[in-house]
């Protein structure tokens, strides 16, 4: 979701900064897990219990909140001496917004490719309301229920995961308000008790009362893209402790240094992520699994992750190239998987083979999409706003303060 990566647009901030390679290599396995977890959530028909294969992979998306608190306070923790509040917003837009933008297109252009049983609403949704649908999608605004244009109440219907990215946003403003003042000792504290949230959503303790309709995603994090408490509830106690953690590690410098950390890290992100289900009817295990994985194992991984920047150039050069293209598939990729969830509507009883081969070549058309809009309109837009929005004003700036001098 958000970008690890301090060879961002704020050069003149962040060019002496080391990158941390297996970070990015990192969020791209991610990324692609989700994907192929999405494709085999088709027929699981809605039950977390009946998937078999790539079971855990939505908690790549706890993962990636853990990394955004990390990678925000590594890129912008000692630059509030030389950055305003509307410098902060202007470069987290111009990293974030454009691929949402190219996200939302491909949803209106794929969307009534997906008209089947499982999405109702398109067959009869008005040219009103889908414009409007539109609207609030391009500006990245939780939609409300009354222009639902899908038939799941998800506040982004058309780019379903920018639901994560939603909240992205908001905890990049609580980050430049509040959290980035606290002392690392208060943001330990919030840490545990953020803590508390996920082990009240993964064991189905339901302190608070609003978990009770949560039937078949009983303890898990499945959830937070729909506008209720309960819903709300979920995506809170999602964000808050990994991007705590996260921004924790990065204040108390908490790094491990190992060998092979790539491939460790690497395979150790891929197991917990495409895990069975485990607990069989008892649910209460796979909620405890879930709890360790996000308490425990992915601040590990990213302990790690930071600890090793000397790596081999061929694996630099994979781990770049994962980097570049997981949050455009994070983005973009939905709207196809919507296609293949209406597609195995009316061929649910097709050969094993024809569901593989179509599999392949869906994949193959996402991560296409994928790289077009990086290079064709996401990379291009953001090096023109850099240009005409940041470096142009620092310029600016820099003259001024010359003739000021003279």
């Amino acid at each position: 979701m958000d970008e690890n990566n301090p060879k961002s647009e704020t050069k003149n901030y962040l060019k002496s900064k080391p990158r941390f390679d297996i970070l990015d290599g990192l969020r791209g396995i991610a990324s692609i897990i989700v994907i192929i977890f999405h494709f085999f959530e088709v027929y699981s028909f809605g039950n977390p219990a009946e998937q078999k294969v790539i079971n855990h992979g939505y908690l790549a998306v706890d993962f990636f909140y853990l990394l955004s608190g990390f990678v925000i306070g590594y890129a912008y923790d000692d630059r509030w001496n030389k950055m305003s509040y509307i410098d902060f917003y202007k470069r987290r837009l111009i990293r974030l917004h454009p691929m949402v933008i190219a996200g939302t297109f491909f949803g209106i252009g794929y969307y009534f490719l997906s008209e089947s049983e499982a999405f109702p609403l398109v067959e009869t949704i008005s040219p009103i309301k889908l414009i409007l649908a539109i609207i609030f999608c391009l500006l990245n605004i939780p939609t409300p229920v009354c222009l639902d244009v899908r038939g799941y109440n998800e506040i982004n219907a058309l780019i379903s995961t920018s639901w994560t990215l939603q909240f992205e946003y908001l905890i990049n403003i609580l980050y430049s308000l509040i959290i980035r003042r606290l002392h690392t000792y208060i943001i330990a504290i919030l840490s545990l008790l953020s803590a508390f949230l996920t082990i009240n959503l993964t064991l189905n303790l339901d302190v608070f009362g609003v978990l009770k309709e949560r039937k078949l995603r009983r303890y898990t994090v499945i959830g937070g893209w729909e506008l209720s408490s309960c819903e709300l509830y979920i995506e809170f106690a999602r964000l808050f402790y990994p991007f705590f953690v996260g921004y924790l590690i990065f204040r108390l410098k908490l790094k491990i240094k190992i060998k092979y950390s790539f491939l460790i890290t690497s395979l150790l992100l891929t197991i917990v992520l495409c895990f069975p289900r485990i607990g069989g009817d008892n649910w209460l295990i796979n909620g405890i699994y879930e709890s360790v994985i996000i308490l425990v194992i992915f601040p590990l991984i990213i302990m790690i992750g930071a600890g090793t920047t000397q790596i081999n150039n061929n694996i630099i050069k994979l781990c770049n190239i994962l980097g570049e293209l997981s949050y455009p598939l994070y983005i973009t990729h939905y709207p196809l998987v919507h296609c293949f969830m209406a597609w195995n509507c009316y061929h649910s009883k097709d050969k094993l083979f024809n569901k593989i081969g179509l599999s392949i070549g869906t994949s193959m058309l996402i991560i296409f999409n994928a790289y077009a809009a990086l290079k064709l309109f996401d990379e291009p837009v953001r090096k023109w706003l850099t240009n005409k929005y940041i470096l142009k004003e620092k310029k600016i700036e820099k003259e001024i303060i010359k003739e000021k001098l003279k």
